[in-house]
């Protein structure tokens, strides 16, 4: 209908004011739900051709796609935007093509690099939100047509690795998960807090023998031997390279775990401890070539003053790398490795800065593929309670967080009595799919860029902007289906009069692909889940309207039952690209 709405209004300026335009000059819109209407032409371009004002303007072309036009029933005139209402019969028709496929003109290439942890702490709250929604804006790139690869670039070396290495070879007692009977990562995290504790003991007697702060903190004998650390494992030192193996598998083994729970996947991990030395090749042959600079204590710089930003550090100067030098080094390598048309890097945007560093200098290095580059920056997560912090030990851990939306989703199931007559199995199931469905929802239904307060209590909430309620909207229809099959009752598209209610429905049905299409070209799932939302709302409205099972019509009931069915599909769908499952009771 868009397309002949474009095309009709195409011959209307030919024939109207001898004026020659295409289709894709034609600006169409859904109609503001304040107003009537499908579709609204904004007719303000064409006022240098007809010559009037914009009221009179839309008038003529109102008419002219009244004539021209059979579905278009009749229009209205807001101030120069001409809205066109459809008929009803069309949207009846349309339920028919209604299905979960997205057709998409674009077919790229896309990576999506998400998670990214450091194998120094387990996963906490901020990387919930970070892998939520790279996994999604993965699934909704792949749903609008495009060849995507998820990516998890794992930040396994550097100084605050070998903080964690450090504390555990002086105060571990050689202490493994077994023995501790702790996660992996969870171990290694206590003993990042331990270093960390440490260290400022060290720097506070520094300071109490009257020292600069600053001093201290560079002198502390704990960050000299974390820093000599890093040198002997960048010169391959055979006992440190074991050690950092060791309790770098004791991370792989937790984070493996938290990915499962969360429901998260990737299609390749890189490993930074693989790249940096691709970095600081690249830095050499940039020195060559006049791009970076070297300063006398030999560090590497490069100049940025003229593109607005400042002089970056990018090899320090007893030749160690930084992270600019190994994200030079794996973006080749990805490059190299898929040759993307964009790569995303799914990162908080705290490193809005380094971003445009490194893209900046993968363009000054000649490689043209930098200008598929985006960094997919979002806001933090706050919790009531305050800001997070690593190496306080005050973070919220991701499994614990799991754990607590899953044990919150069993307490509000059994208050609601939403369990009965379900086996102990179903019920366990039943609580993790509306935990997670809440936790993901409540993540990902905030624009990606806005920072958020998360609030696990509000997201489990059957009434509200939820996940539980676009989840129970499909355990509804999907009882009513089994029902209605019990009771030998049609299920079967037919062409009947409908009600106001009917007809926002399939409406909104029939507007799935462009959600998606929206979602895709927005990296957005919070586009997605406030569709799901509208599409619950949408079939309650009808629900609670006109009878389904109880309705005497024959024809009637088919229809309803399949609209309810086509509903319950698009939903499922709609969930899945926020990764949330959907059960069929609650």
């Amino acid at each position: 209908m868009e397309n002949t709405i474009k095309q009709i209004t195409v011959n209307a300026l030919r024939d109207l004011y001898q004026t020659e335009i295409t289709p894709e000059q034609v600006k169409l819109e859904p109609t503001n739900s304040d107003f009537k209407g499908d579709f609204t032409l904004l007719t303000f371009p064409f006022l240098r051709f007809s010559k009037k004002n914009p009221e009179q303007t839309a008038q003529e072309l109102g008419l002219y796609l009244v004539q021209n036009i059979t579905e278009i029933e009749q229009f209205n005139v807001v101030k120069g935007f001409l809205n066109l209402e459809i008929s009803p019969s069309y949207w009846v028709n349309k339920l028919v093509e209604v299905n979960c496929n997205v057709a998409s003109s674009t077919h790229q290439k896309v990576m999506v690099e998400y998670s990214s942890p450091n194998t120094n702490k387990p996963l906490h709250l901020g990387h919930v939100r970070n892998n939520l929604l790279g996994y999604s804006v993965a699934e909704i790139l792949k749903k609008s047509g495009n060849e995507v690869y998820k990516i998890n670039l794992i930040n396994d070396r550097g100084i605050h690795i070998c903080k964690s290495m450090l504390a555990w070879q002086l105060f571990g007692n050689n202490e493994t998960p077994e023995s501790a009977n702790m996660k992996g990562d969870h171990l290694v995290g206590k003993y990042y807090v331990i270093f960390d504790k440490a260290y400022k003991t060290e720097v506070a007697e520094l300071v109490n023998q009257g020292k600069a702060q600053e001093q201290a903190e560079k002198q502390a004998p704990l960050i000299l031997e974390a820093q000599e650390m890093l040198r002997k494992w960048e010169n391959g030192d055979a006992e440190v390279i074991q050690l950092w193996k060791t309790m770098n598998e004791w991370v792989y083994a937790g984070f493996e775990l938290t990915y499962k729970a969360l429901g998260v996947d990737f299609d390749r991990f890189y490993y930074e401890s693989n790249t940096y030395q691709l970095g600081k090749d690249n830095i050499e042959e940039g020195l060559a070539n006049g791009v970076f600079y070297r300063k006398p204590d030999q560090s590497v710089w490069i100049d940025l003053t003229e593109d607005g930003l400042d002089h970056k550090l990018v090899l320090r100067s007893d030749g160690t790398s930084v992270y600019i030098t190994q994200d030079i080094g794996t973006a080749l390598l990805k490059y190299q490795d898929y040759h993307c048309d964009k790569s995303i890097y799914v990162v908080g945007n705290e490193q809005d800065y380094h971003f445009k560093v490194l893209f900046l200098i993968l363009k000054k290095l000649g490689y043209n593929w930098s200008n598929g580059c985006y960094h997919l920056s979002y806001g933090m997560v706050d919790l009531p309670s305050g800001k997070m912090k690593s190496r306080e030990g005050t973070v919220v851990d991701a499994d614990d967080l799991i754990a607590e939306m899953i044990e919150t989703a069993k307490v509000k199931t059994e208050e609601l009595g939403k369990t009965e007559g379900l086996s102990e199995e179903e019920k366990q199931q039943l609580f993790r799919m509306l935990g997670l469905g809440a936790l993901k929802f409540y993540m990902l239904k905030v624009d990606p860029q806005k920072r958020m307060l998360f609030n696990p209590q509000e997201s489990i909430d059957f009434q509200g902007d939820t996940g539980p309620f676009a989840q129970y909207a499909f355990a509804r229809i999907t009882s009513m289906l089994k029902a209605a099959k019990q009771l030998n009752q049609e299920i079967a598209f037919k062409s009947v009069e409908v009600s106001s209610s009917e007809i926002a429905l399939i409406k909104t049905l029939y507007n799935y692909q462009l959600e998606v299409e929206k979602a895709a070209q927005a990296y957005s799932p919070a586009i997605i889940a406030h569709y799901a939302l509208e599409l619950a709302k949408a079939f309650n409205r009808v629900y609670n309207d006109v009878p389904f099972l109880r309705e005497k019509d024959d024809s009637k009931r088919s229809f309803r039952l399949f609209l309810a069915s086509k509903t319950a599909d698009i939903i499922q769908d709609a969930l899945s690209l926020l990764g949330i499952d959907c059960p069929e009771r609650m």
